[in-house]
């Protein structure tokens, strides 16, 4: 059976993405059509993509067996919730929320209708990440001490700078990819942290373009990160990156997630370029969505693993607020 994926916003980038790789997939999917409470810009998505747009979400819904929620990121609970009820597997780019309570909301729902819920991080479907995990179970680095990460981007403009629609500036929009990264490898959550957060690239901007987190894990690994819109936008090859060093007593190992590309020097485009040659992360993630939606189970990226995500970027702005360690896990107010 061919499932009907219903795309719900395009205000995320990522959204053309994981439309590309449904229709790279048509034995198993089409795109059964697109709602955006921005109707210029769902209908411009629906016209490049050649898919109806619908104006009422509930009419989507209806026509959809499963569905992916790219809008703003203060909006994913309404859209969630709205999904769970109708019974309808979901897909919800990252991060979940922007607030504990939200995102514990939209788990609950799910769990309520027993419509699975799952995040979108697709840096688990790299096959150098997988490589890494596998190194970490037969504990070839022996004791994890240390870690060191980054995620630095190009900044996006539009909603993501404006903390009502986006919660914040690079550190919710960075951290998040690396932190579920590292509790997927690690098996282990984040105990407390220290962030030192500020505007050092846009000054103008009412949100945050780069901070540095400090973190202790489980087990009483110490962590750095880098989480920053620190890549020029005019001339950097790509959106940004995710690195990470995992050093322990027997050995050290880095991960550049990205790292599968040729560099060209095109003339015409003033400036370098990456051509990618490697794995498909969306292509992945859209794979593993499928299977949830073709047969309902437990996805490999829960509700609870987008929570848990984003509540060390909230501890990260209390951190800064208060100027203090700020200890997990947060409650549900935070």
């Amino acid at each position: 059976m061919i499932s009907r994926i219903g795309l719900i916003s395009f205000a995320h980038m990522h959204a053309f993405s994981y439309a590309e790789a449904l229709q790279q997939l048509p034995e198993r999917a089409h795109i059964a059509g697109v709602y955006d409470d921005d109707a210029l810009r769902g209908q411009d998505a629906c016209r490049q993509l050649g898919v109806r747009f619908f104006e009422r979400i509930e009419d989507l819904l209806a026509e959809s067996d499963g569905v992916i929620v790219c809008s703003e990121n203060a909006k994913h609970k309404d859209h969630v919730i709205q999904a769970a009820e109708a019974k309808k597997p979901i897909l919800c780019e990252k991060p979940i929320s922007i607030s504990m309570a939200d995102a514990q909301a939209m788990i609950d729902a799910s769990d309520g209708a027993q419509a699975p819920l799952m995040i979108a991080f697709p840096c688990r479907y790299s096959t150098p990440a997988f490589r890494v995990r596998q190194i970490l179970e037969q504990e070839k680095l022996g004791n994890i001490m240390a870690l060191k990460g980054t995620n630095r981007g190009t900044m996006p403009g539009g909603w993501f700078v404006d903390p009502a629609l986006s919660g914040g500036g690079a550190v919710i929009d960075h951290t998040v990819h690396v932190i579920d990264l590292w509790r997927w490898l690690l098996q282990r959550d984040v105990t407390s942290v220290y962030a030192e957060i500020e505007q050092r690239f846009y000054p103008e901007l009412p949100v945050e373009d780069s901070g540095l987190l400090s973190l202790e894990f489980e087990g009483g690994i110490f962590a750095t990160l880098d989480t920053s819109w620190s890549r020029p936008s005019q001339s950097f090859p790509t959106w940004g990156d995710v690195t990470l060093e995992i050093i322990g007593d027997l050995g050290t190992i880095t991960l550049d997630a990205f790292n599968q590309k040729i560099e060209i020097y095109n003339n015409d485009a003033v400036k370098s370029e990456w051509a990618y040659w490697g794995d498909d992360l969306n292509l992945g993630l859209i794979k593993a969505f499928l299977k949830i939606v073709e047969a309902p189970e437990t996805p490999p990226i829960t509700g609870h693993d987008g929570l848990k995500a984003v509540e060390v970027a909230l501890a990260a702005y209390r951190s800064r607020d208060e100027g203090a360690q700020v200890s997990l896990p947060l409650s549900l107010n935070d």
